[in-house]
């Protein structure tokens, strides 16, 4: 089984979104900064479609030296994991070749590209449906100080 690392991340980012590898280094490195220090402050990260990062508690416990043999205490800490999300795991258990395609979230075809990554066709599909239903809509301001949707 093949590593995919940071370095081959960044290329994929960059390729993907096609932006030099230097932003594409930023981006990725935003990410990864913003789920640390979300998990530090003790926050769940989600990312529908993907899956949960979380920190567990781990209490104290009795562990052994490898080397001596001799018992050790091994304090309380936190520990960060991660659940994946239901089209994840239905991804790997459907038992299909892969199929993947580039979703890029952007609000225009003038907007730089704010989130960019490889997701199964199925968690797509639904995601893009439902923005094409919303910019079939048109808000309006009611007196009231209500906004209400209506198609367009």
């Amino acid at each position: 089984m093949k590593t995919m690392t940071k370095a081959e991340l960044v290329e994929e980012v960059a390729r993907a979104s096609e932006l030099n590898k230097r932003d594409a280094e930023v981006i990725v490195e935003t990410v990864f900064g913003s789920i640390i220090n979300a998990l530090h402050r003790g926050e769940k990260v989600e990312l529908r479609g993907f899956g949960s990062f979380r920190t567990r508690e781990r209490g104290p416990r009795r562990g052994r030296n490898p080397k001596t043999g001799a018992p050790v205490d091994v304090p309380a800490k936190r520990v960060p994991y991660f659940k994946p999300g239901k089209e994840l795991k239905e991804f790997f258990t459907d038992g299909e070749e892969p199929q993947t395609v580039k979703a890029v979230a952007s609000a225009s075809e003038n907007a730089a590209p704010s989130a960019v990554g490889v997701a199964p066709v199925s968690a797509v599909a639904p995601a893009r449906e439902a923005t094409e239903a919303a910019s079939d809509t048109t808000e309006t301001a009611s007196g009231d100080g209500e906004t209400t949707a209506r198609p367009a």
